[in-house]
């Protein structure tokens, strides 16, 4: 045997008779504690004073004091040291061991070192795979010479640390990216009455997650906002840029403009402020009567449509580059028909391609499987024919927006918050709802105003601070359209003078008011019909 070889096995044997690797005596130990205690194990073994790690930060450019044992306040204080700098910073940027027998300004960076009087440092690199994921290192407070067999005991618990904490960091990556990534997919849909709307997300069977997302939002016009996109990479970095892309988008859209000049926007600023991220978007918003769809696609797979009597296919739409790979890209609108009846469906390519399969033929089964049917079951189609049995390897994102026709249209049920706000929507929702089901211009600015009044009171009124949900619920009766707007408050007497306006208001504008005040609540029902010259 060698003399190196020896050496190795000398240390080996010296750290498993200590447990610094003892599953058995580190299997009961948080995550948060067991670097430290692995820390504590090395200064034993070496009989150092201190002992630290140091962790790459994303990027790669600075050195983060993570955990320490003798001088801890180098956590507390978030010690950063950059790569190449100083002590810690030539280990990593070297890849090799560096003894320091001289511990002042000039060598180091963390003035903590020698303000606690350390003499002499032994730093290793962490490596995972042959990459650099940090720095151990260990001082003392008297001079001392470490031998070849220190460093290369060092080296060795080195390697059981930078596992630990890689597999550490790992699992916190993939908890927070995962946490994310739940947290700006859209926990509901919007309300919006003549569409249905439908989505499916799972992850992929790998478990990293990826930079997938949907999201769909009305805009102040009232043209309905739908969004799909894929970020390049997996895990937390990927999931990071797609959170910044969402709430980009979504500023950019509140803004105005069409689908174009926001990818534009949203371009410019991810290759400014995220240089070097690529991704696929596409960005649609539909029109507030629903006959059409405006697209706007940076590299993405373009939507499928599904209409009455015909058989699915890909819509006619122009795909421009992706976000980040190109710059002063110009980007164009595609303009299609959303006929009553169909569906359209977005989704990500996790859907539709598999290794070895010419991604056509996905596209093609994508097609026989959509259908101009309810979006629940457009869904439970797609992902039945695409996904299966199976566990795809790649997240999987699908969105389907249906357009129902008049014939369709059920009653309108919203639940609001008890705040000024809400009026806005309840207002929206009404304006489309009653548009749908053909009611009078008079017929809807008389509901509009009733109702509104109505929701009004309810917010005014039926709570305190503490706030409450006020529900409006509009059904078709024959010509008459009954609406009701109900709370779950005590109402408080009307505050000031000239009061009770907005009952007169209800009362002239409908045909037939009632308001209901019960111990849990009020209820005021209202009834117009919707034909003009048939007011009662």
């Amino acid at each position: 045997m060698s003399t190196s070889a020896s050496t190795r096995l000398q240390a080996e044997q010296k750290l498993q008779r200590i447990g610094l690797v003892s599953d058995s005596a580190l299997a009961h130990l948080a995550a948060e504690d067991l670097l430290t205690e692995l820390l504590d194990r090395v200064r034993q073994v070496l009989h150092t004073d201190t002992a630290a790690v140091l962790l790459l930060e994303p990027g790669g450019r600075e050195l983060l004091a993570v955990a320490a044992r003798g001088i801890e306040t180098e956590v507390a204080q978030g010690v950063r040291v950059p790569v190449g700098k100083g002590f810690a910073g030539q280990v990593v940027a070297r890849r090799e061991p560096v003894q320091l027998r001289r511990v002042d300004s000039t060598t180091v960076v963390n003035r903590l070192l020698w303000e606690k009087g350390i003499q002499t440092l032994l730093g290793v690199p962490l490596l995972v795979g042959g990459e650099p994921l940090g720095v151990l290192h260990v001082g003392t407070l008297s001079k001392r010479e470490f031998t070849p067999e220190d460093v290369e005991l060092l080296q060795l618990a080195a390697d059981r640390i930078a596992l630990a904490a890689h597999a550490q960091r790992s699992q916190a990556e993939r908890a927070a990216a995962a946490e994310l990534q739940r947290s700006l997919l859209p926990s509901k849909l919007p309300v919006v009455p003549g569409l249905e709307l439908a989505a499916r997300y799972v992850p992929g069977d790998q478990g990293a997650i990826a930079g997938d997302w949907y999201d769909v939002f009305l805009l102040p016009n009232n043209w309905l906002g739908v969004v799909i996109g894929d970020v390049v990479g997996h895990g937390l970095p990927a999931a990071i840029v797609m959170g910044r892309m969402r709430s980009a988008l979504r500023a950019f859209a509140l803004e105005g403009g069409d689908p174009a000049e926001v990818l534009v926007n949203l371009d410019r600023k991810m290759q400014h402020f995220e240089p070097g991220m690529m991704a696929t978007v596409l960005y649609a918003v539909v029109e507030p009567n629903f006959e059409r769809l405006h697209v706007s696609s940076a590299g993405h797979l373009v939507p499928v449509q599904g209409r009455v009597g015909e058989p699915a296919r890909l819509l006619d739409v122009a795909v421009d580059p992706p976000i980040g790979a190109l710059r002063d890209v110009r980007r164009r609108v595609s303009v299609v028909d959303i006929p009553p009846g169909s569906v359209v469906c977005f989704y990500t390519d996790g859907l539709v391609e598999r290794r070895g399969v010419p991604l056509d033929e996905g596209l093609d089964r994508l097609c026989a499987a959509v259908r101009p049917v309810p979006v629940t079951d457009v869904c439970a189609d797609v992902m039945g024919a695409m996904i299966g049995e199976d566990n795809p390897d790649d997240d999987v994102a699908l969105l389907a927006v249906r357009r129902q026709d008049g014939s369709e249209v059920g009653p309108l049920d919203l639940a609001v918050p008890a705040v000024p706000e809400s009026l806005k929507e309840v207002r929206s929702a009404m304006r489309r709802w009653l548009n749908l089901i053909g009611a009078s211009p008079d017929a809807t600015s008389d509901l509009l105003v009733a109702v509104g009044e109505a929701t009004s009171n309810a917010v005014e009124h039926a709570y305190g601070p503490a706030g409450g949900v006020v529900r409006v619920r509009l059904e078709l009766h024959g010509s008459d359209v009954i609406a009701r707007v109900c709370d779950e408050g005590r109402w408080r007497p009307p505050r000031g003078e000239n009061r009770g306006r907005g009952t007169l208001l209800m009362h002239r504008c409908g045909d037939e008011v009632r308001i209901d005040h019960r111990p849990q609540g009020t209820e005021v029902m209202i009834r117009r019909t919707i034909v003009d010259g048939q007011a009662q």
